[in-house]
């Protein structure tokens, strides 16, 4: 008989936890609405940089539990397998909605197949996918290519003739495709040389490695560096200092993003041109989240305004700069 009532309490107990994990997913995965509170997961691409530990911060706050959502949070360390892998957990877990800062373009289609299949749906923030537009929800960001195009647009009137190095982001992301795109595009019939382009993966210390071997190999043939982030400009800053030369002096230096120290070292003279890339998503994100999940219609793509800023700019700004 103990065994028999302990069986019965077993099973009993299995169908509170059942029905509590319910109240959040409703009949499955995207059954949230109401007054229940949305489990949401979250992948990220990692914390690579001031702007993406901004870009963090944003969607924490808005999908917080005040907010009436439960988060679920993963940083991939800029590894695609390990965010897709993320992806497919939030899946088994029977989350409401996915949001997703896809590390890359490609290799997409089918973890977004699995979780169209289970009726989550998937909103994209900050980069985009090439996956087929009907495997997810929406997509909020910025325009990637007009950043190229306005960091470009400035350095043709401030810098035309000039001898050129690149520093490019994370290899196959759609910021570093579309930026390159934007800034190629500004820079068609200028007389500006490109010396070299590579990868500093968006990282401080990827800018600065880089910015070495420029150094090492063109020495101060260079006076125009184009980093397609603030903290691979700040990193490159340092190895241009080391070399002996002076920043925004002898070399010139255009970034995207505008974080805090990005804007510092503008306002210190020391960048010359920054076009803003606003981390700030949250949110939007937490709003087309409510959104889908009871049903409603979004729009497939929502572009957040950026702006741009010199020196005096950047000084008038920073007091009160968020970011």
């Amino acid at each position: 008989m103990k065994k028999i009532l302990a069986g019965v309490a077993l099973v009993g107990a299995v169908a509170l936890t059942m029905t509590g994990c319910a109240t959040n997913g409703g009949n499955g995965g995207g059954g949230g609405g109401g007054d229940d509170v949305i489990t949401v997961g979250f992948a990220q691409t990692g914390s690579e940089s001031g702007w993406r530990s901004a870009n963090t911060e944003s969607l924490k706050n808005a999908l917080s539990e005040e907010n009436g959502f439960k988060l679920i949070f993963n940083a991939a360390d800029n590894k695609q397998e390990a965010q897709i892998a993320a992806v497919r957990s939030f899946i088994n877990q029977g989350v409401d909605a996915i949001v997703i800062a896809p590390i890359t373009v490609d290799g997409w289609d089918d973890v977004l197949k699995e979780a169209k299949d289970a009726g989550i749906p998937v909103i994209l923030e900050d980069r985009t996918v090439s996956a087929s537009e009907d495997l997810y929800a929406s997509w909020v960001g910025l325009d990637f290519q007009k950043e190229g195009e306005l960091a470009g647009e400035w350095a043709v009137k401030n810098a035309d003739g000039a001898n050129l190095v690149v520093l490019e982001g994370t290899t196959g992301s759609s910021a570093a495709l579309d930026r390159a795109t934007g800034w190629s595009k500004a820079l068609e019939g200028s007389t500006i040389k490109t010396l070299d382009s590579q990868t500093g993966d968006f990282t401080r210390d990827g800018g600065k490695k880089v910015m070495e071997g420029f150094l090492q190999k063109y020495g101060s043939e260079i006076n125009l560096l184009f980093a397609h982030n603030d903290d691979m400009g700040l990193g490159a800053l340092d190895a241009i200092e080391a070399a002996g030369l002076v920043p925004g002096q002898d070399i010139k230096i255009v970034t995207i993003d505008a974080v805090h120290d990005g804007m510092q070292a503008l306002a210190d003279g020391k960048f010359s041109f920054i076009v803003e890339c606003n981390p700030l998503l949250g949110e939007k994100v937490a709003e087309l989240v409510k959104k889908v999940v009871a049903g409603e219609s979004v729009d497939k793509k929502t572009i957040v305004p950026d702006q741009t800023f010199d020196q005096e700019q950047a000084k008038e700004a920073l007091p009160t700069r968020p970011y």
